[in-house]
Order: structure tokens, then sequence, then C-alpha cells
């Protein structure tokens, strides 16, 4: 198992990433060496793993950031009971491949306090997600941008950065950041990962009961009815997979939705004809103490 290097300050950071793209640049002269960065919030699982292992497959250096970004939480219980496991996290990271590990304090992160300017995510940010936490993907995007300048290659690289497709999302929202605001990072979203069962890998999975998961699966269910009939060519009929995931006892459905993956606004005619072009299903449901998140992209 490779044992990955932790570092926690920008200046370690910066000096180990030169150091490995240099030995990288040594090792095959005739090209350009690559950088992955991979923004964790640590508790990290098998989802987290594929994340790794996409961005192992294409890139010379992996770097992962294990920050619980305090900006992200509009309840301070929420950020308290968040799940802070770094020594289990380096063994999935070095079982992964990961070269180097960015694990800063609050303080190193945000060294003059809360940070009086932000990224504002617009009003892609205000629906859905953004919607039942407002200012969440302002901190998102905050933090992000400054990771992508912390991580950046010190010296000739290219540079990419993974993120996992469950936070359908964020990971639209950080492409518009990084089109909008000419970051010079590729932007690569990784598919989700799903247990055996079908309930797609998340940190917060740990607080389900065997019965509240249980009844979570309906969330996968109700999605894959709409792969069905996107891909046979039949109307999606939402209000049906709707009403599926409503009549599930201890599933409490807050939204359900057929949007541009690009844009995520509404798509209008959900119901009685078939899907024209890619969309994006999403939804978000509270189960027992839970709240979760599912998306799947329809053909």
């Amino acid at each position: 198992m490779n044992t990955p290097r932790l570092v926690t300050t920008a200046a370690e950071l910066r000096s180990a990433t030169e150091e490995l793209l240099q030995k990288a640049a040594a090792a095959n002269p005739a090209r350009l060496p690559s950088l992955a960065l991979v923004p964790t919030m640590g508790a990290l699982h098998e989802g987290h793993a594929s994340l790794m292992g996409a961005a192992r497959a294409d890139n010379d250096v992996v770097t992962a950031s294990v920050f619980v970004n305090p900006l992200q939480f509009d309840d301070p219980a929420d950020l308290e009971r968040y799940p802070r496991t770094l020594d289990a996290d380096l063994e999935l990271l070095g079982r992964a491949g990961v070269d180097l590990v960015f694990a800063p304090s609050e303080a190193e992160m945000y060294p003059g306090g809360a940070p009086l300017v932000r990224v504002s995510a617009g009003t892609m940010g205000t629906r859905w997600e953004g919607a039942v936490r407002p200012g969440h993907f302002d901190g998102v995007l905050t933090v992000v941008a400054k990771l992508f300048h912390l991580a950046a290659p010190p010296v000739p690289a290219r540079f990419r950065a993974y993120f996992g497709q469950k936070d359908a999302q964020q990971v639209a929202l950080i492409r518009r950041m990084v089109a909008d605001l000419n970051f010079d990072v590729e932007i690569t979203g990784v598919p989700i990962v799903r247990a055996a069962d079908g309930l797609a890998e998340s940190s917060r999975n740990r607080f389900l009961d065997a019965g509240q998961r249980q009844a979570a699966l309906v969330l996968s269910r109700a999605l894959n009815l709409l792969k069905e009939r996107a891909a046979s060519g039949r109307p999606l009929d939402l209000p049906d997979a709707v009403e599926l995931v409503s009549s599930q006892p201890g599933v409490e459905l807050d939204y359900f939705e057929v949007v541009d993956p690009q844009t995520l606004e509404p798509l209008t005619d959900t119901a009685g004809a078939p899907l024209a072009g890619t969309a994006l299903a999403l939804l978000a449901a509270r189960v027992g103490p839970v709240r979760l998140i599912d998306n799947t992209l329809l053909p």
C-alpha cells in the first residue's frame, strides 16, 4: 500500500507538489507531467475511492485535500457533528495510490477568520440544494477556488480536478465558475458509486439504521424508473415517480425535478412527452435523521 505524504500548510503543499512534478518530468521528459486534485471533506468511502482511482489512472501526481469547510454549513451543530476520520481517510487514500494529502487547519485556510470576500454562486446556487441551505454553494465555491490556487502546479504541468457526480449541482457550479473566472484547470465528473442495494454512497449513510436504509432505496428505484422510460423513448411521467417516493413510509421528499444538466433550469414537459436531449433527474429527501441527495443522467 502506498503511504501518501501528509502536509498541513500551503507552503508545504507547494514544495511537495513541485518536488513530485519534477520527478515525474524527469521520468518522462518527452511530455508535460499532470497533477490531479481531489477535494474532499474527509469521512471517505468507496465513492471517494472511485474519484482517487480515476485521478490515479489519468495523472502522474495525485493530491487529495481533507478539510471540513465551515463556510458550507449553516447549522453549527451539523458542522460539529460532521465525522472527522483522518487516520481512516489516510488508509483509504494510501490504498487508492494518492501521493499527497493536504489536511490544513481552519486557521491555515482562513488565516484572517471567515473571509470577507467570497465567490458567489449566483442564481444557479439559489435553487434545489441552495434553496434549502442558503449560502452553501458560496462556501463551496470559495473553498474550491482557494484549493485551486493552493494546489495548482508551481511548475509547467497539466492541472485537473475530480468531483463526484452525486453532488451534481456542485459539479455544475464548479464547471461554471471555472469557465466564468478563467481558472486553468480541467474538471472531471466521476460517476456515482452505489452500494449493492442501490443506495448512493455517502458519508451520511452511516447515520441510517437498517429500516431507514431500506426505506431510502426508493430514491434509486424512482431514478431508475425515469432512466428506463427515457431510454425506451416513453414519456417520463415525473409525477408518477414523485408519487412512488412520497408513498414510501419514513421518506419525506424535499424536491424531485428534471433539469438541464448545465444550467439546472427545470425542463417543462416531463409528464406527457418523451425526453428530447439529455437531462438530469435530481432529488433530495429526508430519511430518519438524514437528508439524502441522489441524481441520474437521462439519455
